[in-house]
């Protein structure tokens, strides 16, 4: 009996081995599995299927949802691109300590586009779509600022007609009660234009551009002397208000849920208040937007650090399906009949052509105004 007792044993012990490197290669093969799942699932990754190119972006938040559009990501896979997204404050993209890892830098604004293409000796920048700078209100708040010479109502839509008052008005410390006739909002806050943090955000950098000019009489910074003189002017503009958000998301969210009881007047990309009606079934029928005169416009420009990314702007310079959807983020192009027709259709006043639009100062000088605001406040 003992005779075959040891080879049974050693049968079995064979066996065991054998199922435990089976069930180990199983195993390591559902892990594999779930760790690619798990990537592709993951926010910003898109591994490309063969014969298909990665092209790796690094973008603001504003166009993080345009760029992962489901539709927008079938029309580029018919032109053989896959999108890989990761998203970073614009003016953060400027200063990207690693920049090689990306094939497109895809900033708003075109300073923060001319830095990067200087810090990476790239040649290929390309303008895809651009939106002019709003302030989001209420319509409870029209009378008194139109009242006050404020606010114009022109062609259908509402103009900040007089933004050298506004800016007086901002920095004499007013109050909403102290604009008559006020019968909706005569409360003690003070009128204040809300804005994101101007370290991190580009729409915060514009508003800087805009009021600086104001500021200035009328003419674009132009020099170190003009930059200080200005910030230690308009400081109060944004001291005042507070805790700051470092994304143009925060604000508006803001806007749209807490109203004008926390964001009488905030600074908005246009766009952003367009894409956001354009995925409701209505919206807030005393939402309204307030186009200042002069405005600015951020021109959301495409730099290509390498081949790949040129190939994507490409794409995006001549594929009509690219536009087409586009228009329904809000953005503004070459041709803006689609997005017209949506506003319209959702009786949304905008005006269709800007006039009064001045140019924001280079990079370095609006850098300039920013470092100055941050030292100043002792951030």
């Amino acid at each position: 009996m003992k005779k075959f007792l040891g080879p049974a044993l050693a049968l079995l012990l064979l066996v065991g081995v054998v199922v435990g490197i089976v069930f180990s290669a199983r195993d390591k093969q559902a892990s594999a599995s779930d760790a690619q799942n798990a990537a592709a699932a993951a926010p910003g990754s898109a591994p490309a299927a063969p014969g298909k190119t990665t092209v790796r972006i690094l973008t603001g938040s504003e166009k993080l949802d345009f760029l992962r559009d489901p539709e927008l990501a079938k029309a580029l896979d018919a032109e053989g691109i896959v999108l890989d997204v990761q998203k970073a404050g614009s003016r953060e993209i400027a200063t990207h300590p690693d920049l090689k890892k990306f094939d497109v830098a895809y900033p708003a604004g075109v300073a923060a586009a001319q830095k990067i293409a200087a810090a990476t000796g790239s040649r290929r920048m390309s303008n895809s779509f651009y939106t002019p700078m709003a302030v989001a209100s209420w319509k409870q708040l029209l009378p008194p600022l139109e009242a006050n010479g404020i606010v114009r109502r022109q062609g259908g839509a509402y103009y900040i007609a007089d933004m050298h008052k506004l800016v007086g008005m901002m920095e004499q410390g007013a109050r909403w009660k102290d604009l008559q006739p006020n019968p909706a909002y005569a409360v003690s806050k003070s009128v204040l234009i809300g804005s994101t943090d101007v370290r991190t955000s580009n729409s915060a950098a514009m508003y800087l551009a805009l009021v600086s000019y104001v500021a200035n009489g009328d003419n674009v910074v132009d020099s170190d002397a003009a930059a200080d003189q200005v910030v230690d002017r308009l400081l109060g503009l944004f001291s005042k208000q507070g805790y700051q958000e470092s994304s143009s998301s925060g604000p508006f969210e803001d806007y749209v849920t807490m109203k004008q009881g926390k964001s009488p007047l905030v600074m908005v990309y246009e766009q952003q208040f367009l894409q956001y009606a354009f995925r409701q079934a209505s919206i807030d029928p005393d939402m309204v937007l307030l186009y200042p005169q002069p405005t600015v416009l951020t021109k959301h420009t495409i730099v290509a650090l390498t081949d790949k990314g040129a190939r994507f702007a490409d794409v995006f310079e001549r594929n009509p399906e690219v536009r087409k959807i586009a228009s329904r983020y809000g953005f503004r192009g070459s041709d803006n009949t689609a997005l017209f027709a949506e506003a319209k259709a959702r009786k949304i006043e905008m005006p269709q052509t800007l006039v009064d639009v001045v140019d924001p100062p280079t990079y370095d000088l609006l850098e300039r105004m920013i470092v100055r605001i941050e030292s100043r406040l002792g951030k």
